[in-house]
């Protein structure tokens, strides 16, 4: 017989490989599609120079978006903010996926950054984690229901 040992490490590489799989047979199991991610990005030029971008994940299943596309980033330059480029970007990307057919668009941002810029954009808090950060601001997340 077996013995089941328990050990602090990381997995390795196959390991991983492992349990990737046995993620994508429940899901599978369950009569979910495997889903890849697709990357989608505005990027915000001044002539030759970057000043910020917007960049999120769509998800895909069997040829389809799903609903959902996570805003993993938005960032304008500090010397160029103010100017209204993140909620352009923004609402440049938000027509990108929306032409997907994707529906709704969340992210998560720091309770002293971002919230106000993110309701000001049609964004309502759905969660906040209290105390998220060692200062003691929240971590927020936001969604928006798209071709509102």
């Amino acid at each position: 017989m077996n013995t089941i040992r328990f050990f602090e490490r990381d997995v390795t590489d196959t390991e991983f490989a492992q349990v990737n799989a046995g993620f994508d047979e429940h899901t599978i199991e369950n009569g979910n599609p495997i889903e890849i991610q697709e990357r989608f990005s505005i990027t915000v030029m001044d002539g030759e120079t970057f000043v910020g971008s917007a960049s999120g994940l769509a998800y895909k299943g069997n040829g389809v978006y799903n609903n959902w596309f996570y805003l993993t980033d938005l960032f304008i330059e500090k010397s160029y903010r103010g100017q209204g480029l993140g909620a352009a970007a923004l609402r440049k990307l938000e027509v990108r996926v929306e032409a997907l057919g994707i529906r709704n668009i969340w992210t998560w941002t720091a309770g002293y950054e971002a919230p106000g810029f993110y309701k000001k954009q049609g964004y309502e808090v759905f969660c906040e984690l209290e105390n998220w950060y060692f200062t003691g601001h929240n971590r927020v997340a936001l969604r928006k229901t798209l071709g509102t």
